[in-house]
């Protein structure tokens, strides 16, 4: 599958539908399935504000975003900035709701999932909630974020023999992204690592969507920021006008 990739905010950013997004992960994935040897897994990133404002602070969070296959934009922001660029992004694919698609073409195709990453209770009840959304999802692992570095290789191990087709990391910017760039050759076999940031905080039910109208004008971050003003409203109001300059000057 072809698809392009204009430059938002200074990332590679697919422009595919959500439903496409859903469709490229089987791709990978049957392909993955079908190679003679282990496979190196795919990094799957995520664009928006946040990101788009600390790569210009965090070079090594810069190098890690260079390392993905696929970047999609999960904030409204990249996908109206995108309006300058040579090609548009044709809608969001946020990460909160891509996994609902994701999940039910692994349900239709038979793919599995790993969770990793968010607190032990947050995590598990995470994969509760899915496997009442999704009976016939194949989970076939799951272990919280908090481990220590001499741990990895334990980790990656756990991971890898219990065979998923797509791992979801959940550690937050830019943990989860270094995570992954560092433990990619461990996790041969693997066809997507897919970071998600905070979907297991609304699959928990510990965090709510904002209403759709937010979503639409780019706003869920305002609404996120009042939810926990005290952890993020300044950061927003530090990271939003990074942002907006990022996404001017390296859009093409």
């Amino acid at each position: 599958m072809v698809f392009e990739k204009p430059l938002v905010g200074g990332f590679p950013t697919v422009a595919a539908t959500r439903k496409q997004f859903a469709e490229l992960m089987l791709a990978d994935c049957l392909a993955a399935r079908l190679s003679a040897t282990p496979v190196t897994p795919k990094l799957v990133f995520s664009s928006n504000g946040q990101g788009v404002a600390l790569a210009g602070t965090d070079l090594f969070f810069a190098k890690a975003m260079e390392q993905a296959d696929w970047i999609h934009a999960d904030g409204m922001s990249i996908v109206l900035a995108s309006k300058r660029a040579t090609t548009s992004l044709p809608e969001r694919v946020a990460t909160t709701d891509f996994f609902h698609d994701a999940a039910e073409v692994a349900v239709a195709n038979g793919l599995s999932f790993y969770m990793l990453g968010g607190t032990e209770q947050q995590n598990r009840k995470a994969c509760e909630a899915i496997a009442q959304l999704y009976p016939q999802l194949k989970l076939v692992g799951r272990r919280n974020g908090y481990f220590k570095p001499e741990e990895e290789e334990m980790v990656c191990a756990d991971i890898t023999n219990a065979r998923p087709d797509v791992l979801w990391v959940a550690m937050g910017k830019p943990a989860q992204e270094l995570w992954c760039v560092r433990n990619r050759d461990r996790l041969g076999g693997v066809a997507w690592i897919k970071t998600c940031g905070g979907l297991y905080a609304f699959l928990a039910g510990d965090a709510v969507r904002a209403p759709e109208w937010m979503q639409r004008w780019g706003l869920e971050w305002l609404h996120r920021a009042l939810q926990e003003p005290g952890r993020l409203l300044w950061r927003y109001l530090v990271t939003n006008p990074n942002a907006i300059y990022r996404l001017i000057r390296y859009t093409r």
